[in-house]
């Protein structure tokens, strides 16, 4: 069973940078997708950011130029580093994951099966 924990969320003023933490353990697979969904009051889950055990990648275009996944294949950590955040940035942060997977595209093209807790981010102008 793959258990997965967020953590690095808070409040920070629009402009500002935060670096969210996801750390993975129980794959059995040696192939994996992760992934940054997020998902504000009243609205739809947003697939934020995707990467995979060979370090493919991708974020959305909402985020681009903002946002970067990275994976520590050593830690089985995944890492979004959040920069020049907004207000509609603001939502709770989750991570997934799903193994056996190709490419991130398994993650970012069909509901992972492995979910964290969430974490809050609040971006105030």
């Amino acid at each position: 069973q793959v258990q997965l924990q967020e953590s690095g969320g808070g409040s920070v003023q629009s402009g500002g940078s935060l670096r969210l933490s996801c750390a993975a353990s129980g794959y059995t697979y040696s192939s994996y997708c992760m992934g940054w969904f997020r998902q504000a009051p009243g609205k739809k889950r947003e697939g934020v950011a995707f990467i995979d055990n060979d370090g493919e990648r991708r974020v959305a275009d909402s985020v681009k130029g903002r946002f970067t996944v990275s994976l520590d294949n050593t830690k089985n950590i995944m890492y979004l580093q959040m920069n020049s955040l907004k207000p509609e940035d603001t939502a709770m942060y989750y991570c997934a994951a799903d193994q056996p997977a190709p490419s991130y595209y398994t993650c970012r093209n069909s509901d992972p099966p492995y979910w964290g807790q969430g974490t809050q981010v609040t971006v105030s102008s």
